[in-house]
């Protein structure tokens, strides 16, 4: 994709906000990629590269072990940006003096202008940054210019006649006022960047693409009732036409009448090939009795393919296999893009291709969840699955801690509904990432019409993200979830307690298993 976007690199050290970074540059227009630290310099440059950004992370520059990408980087004639740990290991090989701070930053900060520059330029003389850093550039390498300052470190240095840039402070955080407006004087004022980079301009490449990999093939897509699927297959039927059919499969675990409003949902749209197929027994005689999360995840992506290849192998010949994969999902799932740590398994990354001998289909992979938003509604697909929060592939399986069976499934169901029908109600639903409920493996004594009980207990789980790597939990109104809680207890029989989770990501995930 990258050959046919100006495009800038982002080498990842390990920062936490190396995806933001993404996001950020990709707002204002400008296609990039995230590649490990020490990723040869021959395969970052070329015709599309504008430049490279180095990214922040946790080690010391002069640490033994710590990353360090080539030093060739610096002389490939390619403007470079130095964040954070970025800027210090820039200093490091330049010449410069890189110490730890005898005051460490953290949080905001207030910076100043200094001096005029190509990378600081029409910004007010001070505003507030936000910083994360034990150490810090206390003498820049010799040609820089030292443009900004805080009251504890150097902010910003540059060396135009090189083309290199350096930011001891995150521009890529919300706390960072005007960072955007940094990033967009680098991308455009230094890099040359015309920002060609939009959901339209990506659906025109994608297409060519799909048509120059698939050719006369066919392919299949499993549907989820998720964006990402949804998006992905619409991408793909763009481009091939009725050569590729989708199969939605009721796994037994789905929300509650979600398979028949999914299938109504994709039938409006009109211009994909769905067969719904119902397996939701066979399923559940499979996950009988099984409490361990991983092993549910196992058996449910084991029936999945099974059930897939029957179905497939009804189809004839078919060639490809279309998945809906993401940027964080690779992130999460392998570290690919840098020195991340893997969370878990995702059930887009790895599995089918092996076991049915087809080729992948991912049109999706470089994209965020808030870009795949952006294209599913050029296609113009419905916003009920656009703007749809994001579902787990096992489904409710994973949301039901302990063994999953029909009564089970029904009581959750019937909550997560109340939980969707109030947020929905009170207009948070497009302001949330995720809200929804969880089945607790415990029983609590309560009280109803003089009686004692002994039910179960619900979770209420409802938090804010931009692209699920991080999130918080929600602020929801007492008053919402006052409703929640008594609509729960009063309609749902057999719980008898509602408890709240506020706990975020990290170090929590937004699943609970």
């Amino acid at each position: 994709m990258s050959k046919s976007f100006e495009t800038v690199i982002i080498l990842d050290f390990g920062s936490q906000y190396t995806q933001l970074i993404a996001r950020k540059v990709r707002e204002l227009g400008v296609y990039c990629e995230i590649h490990p630290f020490n990723t040869p310099v021959e395969m970052i440059t070329g015709k599309d590269i504008r430049g490279i950004i180095l990214s922040g992370g946790p080690s010391s520059v002069y640490e033994e072990g710590a990353p360090h990408c080539s030093r060739e980087v610096l002389d490939a004639g390619l403007p470079v940006l130095g964040i954070c740990y970025g800027v210090q290991l820039l200093s490091y090989f330049l010449g410069g003096k890189v110490e730890p701070s005898s005051r460490r930053e953290y949080g905001a900060a207030q910076i100043r202008i200094e001096k005029d520059g190509q990378l600081m330029t029409d910004l007010p003389a001070e505003f507030p940054v936000w910083m994360s850093h034990g150490d810090h550039v206390t003498e820049p390498p010799p040609g820089f210019s030292v443009t900004a300052v805080t009251e504890s470190a150097l902010g910003a240095i540059e060396d135009p006649s090189r083309g290199l840039y350096g930011l001891q402070f995150h521009p890529e955080v919300a706390h960072t006022s005007f960072g955007k407006k940094i990033l967009d004087n680098f991308l455009r004022g230094i890099c040359g960047c015309s920002g060609d980079w939009s959901a339209s301009s990506f659906i025109d490449a994608a297409i060519d693409k799909i048509n120059q990999q698939v050719g006369d093939g066919r392919a299949v897509c499993g549907l989820s009732g998720g964006v990402d699927s949804a998006v992905a297959a619409a991408l793909v039927a763009r481009a091939i036409g009725d050569r590729l059919v989708c199969l939605f499969v009721d796994n037994g675990v789905l929300r509650k009448n979600e398979f028949d409003e999914v299938l109504n949902s994709f039938s409006d749209y009109g211009e994909l090939n769905v067969k719904g197929i119902a397996a939701g027994e066979r399923f559940l005689s499979a996950l009988k009795d099984v409490a361990d999360p991983e092993k549910k995840r196992k058996i449910i992506g084991r029936e999945f393919i099974e059930v897939f290849q029957e179905e497939a192998a009804k189809l004839g010949q078919i060639d490809y296999l279309v998945q809906g994969t993401l940027y964080p999902d690779v992130i999460e799932s392998v570290s690919v893009k840098g020195p991340s740590a893997v969370i878990k398994s995702h059930h887009n990354v790895g599995g089918l291709p092996e076991k049915m001998h087809l080729k992948l289909v991912e049109p999706l992979r470089e994209l965020f969840k808030d870009e795949v938003r952006q294209v599913g509604r050029e296609l113009g697909l419905p916003s009920n699955l656009i703007d749809r929060q994001p579902f787990p592939g096992p489904g409710l399986a994973v949301r039901i801690l302990g063994p999953v069976d029909e009564a089970r499934i029904s009581l959750l169901q019937e909550s997560d509904n109340i939980v969707h029908e109030e947020v929905i109600r009170a207009g948070l639903y497009h302001q949330l990432w995720q809200s929804f409920a969880v089945l607790l493996p415990i029983q609590t004594v309560g009280v109803m019409g003089d009686q004692r009980t002994y039910e179960q207990v619900i979770a209420i789980r409802a938090v804010n993200s931009q692209d699920g790597m991080t999130a918080d939990w929600a602020r929801i109104p007492y008053e919402v979830l006052e409703r929640i809680s008594s609509r729960i207890i009063s309609e749902v029989k057999g719980i008898n307690r509602v408890v709240y989770d506020i706990s975020s990501k990290p170090p929590s995930t937004i699943e609970w298993e």
